[in-house]
């Protein structure tokens, strides 16, 4: 599907979780032991996924996981592909101290996220650096490797605020900025400074912090880039946006940022379109190994989202958005069903209106939304 010179069309993904689970069904499983409450050893997540939706090959080719969502993004053929990587990727065995659960992917295994050809990782997340500042220098290094763009992390502050930057046609330019908030479970300790590997870390939601991007913002954005800000932030559950984080998306929309990419919350939350300019609060989780988790049921977050965002780039506003709704069973993405689909649009037209924005179905099963700038 050719895109318009007019506009600049990314694809937007929340969670890529490679790990746990999921690393130990592809063709280089690392060591699976983990120190949880729950399991010690990663297979076991596999098996409670076998246990709800039948058995899953062992191993698997590199692009399982993706399934339908590869055909479904080249179709489309974005601009620019964001994902939040919230892994390590890493053989360490060094555990992070303080932290119930850990997630890594073997090295061997990073053909698995380089088949997606995301031209941006962001880094900045509560998982990156499960296996310490080993296992954060083995993720660059492997990202480097395979000539993936990491953004959010890095061996000092200088590398971890660094942004992601993709060349288009034109003189044309997306510019992605990855930070991590506290409150999505990220310890301080785990900040980059002048002298430590770290990520690009935001301890609250204020006006200072907010100055800080904006600052950064006004000395690199060129007339007619696309400035995305990708957010780790917020709880896991619950599709209550906090009045913190509507401020502090305003603030950086207000400063010159143009796309809020927002992720932590394992399933869809609300979307707004402020000033012309698009704000996603929760992707939700793309890939896990979550599939056989029960508990928050009522959620639904089996159900994950590809968001196609168009953009014009000389004012940076939403043209149109439109959502690809996928299912996760056997630890593979497949197109979700009309009945799912429905489920999920009136999920999200409800808890949209708020913002004023509203979530229509098209009849190929994709989701678009309507609101007084956009759709």
């Amino acid at each position: 599907m050719p895109q318009s010179t007019d506009t600049v069309t990314l694809c937007l993904c929340g969670d890529v979780m490679l790990g746990r689970g999921v690393d130990q069904i592809l063709p280089h499983a690392g060591d699976p032991t983990l120190r949880e409450v729950y399991a010690n050893d990663a297979r076991a997540y596999v098996d409670l996924a076998a246990a709800v939706n039948g058995p899953i090959p062992r191993p698997v080719g590199f692009s399982w996981p993706w399934g339908d969502a590869l055909p479904t993004i080249d179709d489309v053929a974005p601009d620019v592909r964001v994902i939040n990587l919230e892994t390590s990727i890493t053989s360490s065995g060094d555990f992070a101290p303080a932290k119930s659960l850990h997630y890594r992917m073997h090295p061997g295994n990073l053909r698995c996220l380089a088949i997606a050809r995301p031209d941006a990782c962001a880094l900045a997340n509560n998982h990156v650096m499960d296996f310490g500042a080993h296992g954060l220098a083995d993720t660059l290094n492997a990202l480097s490797g395979a000539g993936l763009q990491a953004v959010g992390a890095g061996r000092d502050a200088g590398e971890a605020r660094r942004p992601a930057i993709v060349s288009l046609e034109e003189d044309r330019r997306v510019v992605i900025l990855s930070y991590g908030v506290a409150s999505s479970g990220i310890p301080s300790s785990w900040a980059a400074t002048s002298g430590l590997p770290g990520i690009n870390f935001i301890a609250e939601l204020s006006g200072a912090s907010a100055a800080e991007v904006a600052g950064q913002v006004g000395a690199m954005k060129r007339p007619g880039d696309v400035v995305v800000a990708s957010l780790h932030w917020g709880s896991n559950w619950g599709y209550t946006v906090l009045p913190d984080q509507i401020r502090f998306a305003h603030q950086l929309i207000d400063s010159g940022v143009d796309v809020i990419h927002g992720h932590s919350s394992h399933h869809p939350r609300p979307i707004e379109v402020y000033r012309g300019k698009l704000i996603l609060y929760g992707c939700g989780d793309l890939i896990n190994d979550y599939e056989g988790i029960s508990g928050y049921d009522k959620y639904r977050d089996d159900l994950r989202n590809l968001y196609l965002a168009s953009i014009a780039p000389d004012t940076g506003k939403l043209v149109n958005l439109r959502i690809i709704p996928m299912q996760a069973r056997k630890m593979r993405l497949h197109r979700a069903s009309s009945t799912d689909i429905k489920w999920l649009q009136a999920t999200l037209d409800d808890v949209c209106r708020q913002f004023g924005s509203r979530i229509g179905l098209e009849p190929e099963g994709v989701l678009v939304l309507h609101c007084k700038t956009a759709g």
